[in-house]
C-alpha cells in the first residue's frame, strides 16, 4: 500500500510540473506514515514539506498542487485532505484494503517473507555456554533470541547459519576436571577437601558417580594431571551432549558446533597471533603479549598471552572470528549475555585489525531473567530444589510458553518470568492468548464446514462484503505483518514479532466480540471466514518465526 501511494505522489508531482504548477522537476522520495490519530486518515505524507525548498514555494502550496493533480487508477482513495503546514492525509476506500487480505491467502506460509537480505550470508552464534554445567534459564533466553533471530533473517532473504561455540579449552575445563576428580575420590571414601573455586552443583557428584560406574577405582592410581584430563573430557562431553538434547527439546538445532580446542589443536590461535605480531598489532611487554586494541577504539590494550605463557580467552576469540569471516560470511552476529557488554569494543577492534569492516560484526546483548513463582522470586539454587535449569523450566511450563515468554521483552531489558503465569490457560498467559486465537479460528472453521459454508478459497468479489470499520481494521493489522518482520530483521529485534502477535490477537478478540462470523447471510459468512482464515495464517506464520507451535485444539 505504501508503495502504491509513493507512486501516486510521484506521478502527481510529475503532472503538476508538466502543468506548470510546480516549477522544478527535482522531487524528494515520498515518505508515507500511518497517522497516530485515526481521524487524520489511513496514511499521511510530508512530501510537500520536504519538497518546498527545491520548489521555492510554501509547503501548503506544494500540497495543493499535488492534490489537484492526483490520479487514482487503482481506485484507492475515498478522499485526500491537506492538514497543518502541508501534510497530505489519505483516506482509503474499504475495497482498497482487500488486496492485503488477498496477499495473505495467495502467499500462505510465505506471507511476511521478503528478499530484504538478497542472499547475504549471515552467521548467528548464540548460547555458546561453557560445558561446565547444565543450561540455565538465562541460556534459554539467549537460545530463544538467537534461534528466532535466525528464523526471521532467513525469512527475510538472508542465507543463515546457526553456530554454537563450545568453550572446551582453558582454565574452566581444568577446574571442571578437578571438581569431578575430587568428588570421585570422595565417593571412593577418601577424605578430600573440596575448594570453593570448584564447581559446586550436584551434577558434579552425578558425573563422578558415572565415572566410578565405568572405571571403578582406576582413576585413583592415575597421575593427577591425567586424572584431571580424563575427568574433564568425560564431563565436558557428557554436559555438551546434555546441552544438545536440551536445545533440541527447546526447538533449537544448530548447523554447526565449533570447538574452541580445535583452534589450538590446528595451530590456528598461534598462527593468528604471529600474523598480528608481524603487522605490529600484537606486541611484547613485561613478558606477555598485548593486542593494541586502543588503536582501534578500545579503552586500553589487552593481554592475549600472559607472562606464564598461557593464552587468554581473547586470543582464541580473535582466531575464531577471523576464521568466521574467512568462511565467507558477510555478517557475523553474536548473541551474548549483557555482562559481556565491555567485551564488544575489543572484539570489534580485533575484527578491524584483521582487515574486516567492524560494522560486519554485530552483537545482540541479552539481559538476565528473574525467575518468579506467583510473583515471588525463585531462589536460583539447584541445591534448594528450585527450578533453575532450562530443562526444568521446560518440564514445568512447556517449550512454547518458555520460548514465547522469553521473547516478550526486548533482549536488552531484564525479563520477569513467572512460572505460575506461564502455566495458566487464561489470557494472562501471553502464549495462551495468542495460540488460543489459532485454535478458536480452527474451531469456527470446523463448525462452518458442518453447516456447508466452509471456506473454499479466496473470492475477491465475495470479499467486498468486508466493509465495516471492524473488518477493515483487522485487515489493516494483517497488512502490517511484512513490515514488522522486515523491521525485526533490520534491527535484530525478534520481540517485535511477539508484540505484533499480541496486537493481532487483541484485534481478533475485539473483532470476534463485536462481529458475528457465522451469520444468516451466506455471502457475508464466507467473506468473514476468509478474513479469519487470514488471521489464522498470519498467527501461524508469526509463531513459526518464534519457534512456537500453532495448535488447532486447546
Amino acid at each position: 500500500m505504501k508503495t502504491l501511494l509513493k507512486e501516486l505522489i510521484r506521478h502527481a508531482a510529475d503532472r503538476a510540473h508538466a502543468a506548470g504548477a510546480l516549477p522544478h522537476d527535482l522531487f524528494p522520495e515520498a515518505e508515507i506514515d500511518v497517522p497516530k490519530v485515526e481521524a487524520h486518515g489511513d496514511y499521511s505524507t510530508n512530501f510537500a514539506l520536504v519538497a518546498a525548498r527545491s520548489q521555492k514555494m510554501a509547503p501548503r502550496q506544494v500540497a495543493e498542487a499535488l492534490c489537484a493533480h492526483i490520479a487514482d487508477p487503482h481506485g484507492l482513495l475515498a478522499r485526500t485532505e491537506i492538514a497543518g503546514p502541508g501534510f497530505i492525509n489519505f483516506f482509503l476506500r474499504p475495497s482498497a484494503w482487500l488486496p492485503l487480505l488477498a496477499a495473505v491467502h495467495d502467499q500462505g506460509p510465505r506471507y511476511g517473507s521478503s528478499d530484504l537480505g538478497r542472499g547475504t550470508k549471515v552467521q548467528v552464534e548464540f548460547v555458546s555456554s561453557n560445558p561446565t554445567g547444565p543450561l540455565h534459564v538465562g541460556h534459554g533466553r539467549g537460545a530463544a533470541v538467537g534461534d528466532s533471530m535466525a528464523r526471521i533473517l532467513a525469512a527475510s532473504g538472508y542465507a543463515v547459519q546457526k553456530e554454537y561455540y563450545i568453550n572446551d579449552s582453558g582454565r574452566q575445563i581444568q577446574t571442571l576436571g578437578r571438581s569431578v576428580l575430587l568428588r570421585y575420590r570422595q565417593l571412593a571414601g577418601e577424605a578430600v577437601s573440596f575448594p570453593e573455586d570448584c564447581y559446586q552443583g550436584d551434577y558434579i557428584v552425578d558425573l563422578a558417580r558415572e565415572l566410578r560406574a565405568r572405571h571403578g577405582d582406576a582413576l585413583l592410581t592415575a597421575e593427577e594431571a591425567e586424572g584431571v584430563m580424563r575427568c574433564a573430557r568425560y564431563a565436558a562431553d557428557t554436559i555438551t551432549a546434555g546441552m544438545r538434547q536440551d536445545l533440541l527439546d527447546f526447538g533449537v538445532a544448530f548447523d554447526r558446533w565449533y570447538s574452541e580446542q580445535s583452534l589450538y589443536d590446528t595451530g590456528r590461535v598461534e598462527a593468528s597471533l604471529e600474523a598480528l605480531q608481524a603487522r605490529g598489532v600484537v606486541y611484547p611487554q613485561d613478558g606477555a603479549l598485548w593486542f593494541n586494541t586502543s588503536a582501534f577504539g578500545d579503552e586500553k590494550d589487552r593481554v592475549v598471552v600472559r607472562n606464564n605463557g598461557q593464552t587468554t580467552y581473547f586470543a582464541s576469540d580473535i582466531a575464531y572470528h577471523q576464521e568466521k569471516f574467512e568462511r565467507g560470511f558477510d555478517r557475523v552476529i553474536d548473541v551474548w549475555g549483557a555482562d559481556h557488554h565491555g567485551y564488544i569494543p575489543r572484539m570489534k577492534a580485533a575484527v578491524q585489525a584483521s582487515g574486516v569492516d567492524p560494522a560486519r560484526f554485530e552483537v545482540i546483548l541479552v539481559q538476565m531473567v528473574n525467575l518468579l513463582r506467583g510473583g515471588a522470586p525463585v531462589a536460583m539454587s539447584t541445591r534448594a530444589g528450585e527450578f533453575v535449569t532450562l530443562s526444568d523450566v521446560m518440564k514445568e511450563v512447556g517449550r512454547d510458553a518458555a520460548r514465547f515468554i522469553f521473547l516478550t521483552r526486548s533482549a536488552d531489558s531484564t525479563l520477569d518470568f513467572d512460572l505460575e503465569v506461564a502455566k495458566q490457560k487464561t489470557n494472562d498467559n501471553p502464549v495462551f492468548y495468542v495460540q488460543y486465537v489459532h485454535a478458536r479460528i480452527s474451531s469456527i472453521l470446523r463448525k462452518a464446514e458442518g453447516t456447508g459454508l466452509g471456506f473454499t478459497g479466496w473470492d475477491a468479489a465475495g470479499a467486498t462484503c468486508l466493509d465495516t470499520p471492524d473488518d477493515i481494521q483487522l485487515i489493516k493489522t494483517l497488512g502490517r505483518f511484512p513490515e514488522i518482520v522486515a523491521a525485526s530483521a533490520r534491527l535484530l529485534e525478534p520481540h517485535r514479532v511477539t508484540f505484533y502477535l499480541l496486537d493481532l490477537a487483541a484485534a481478533f478478540h475485539s473483532y470476534y466480540n463485536r462481529q458475528r462470523v457465522l451469520t444468516d447471510a451466506p455471502a457475508l459468512t464466507r467473506a468473514r471466514l476468509s478474513l479469519i482464515t487470514g488471521v489464522r495464517q498470519v498467527i501461524r506464520n508469526g509463531l513459526e518465526l518464534l519457534g512456537v507451535s500453532a495448535p488447532d485444539v486447546m
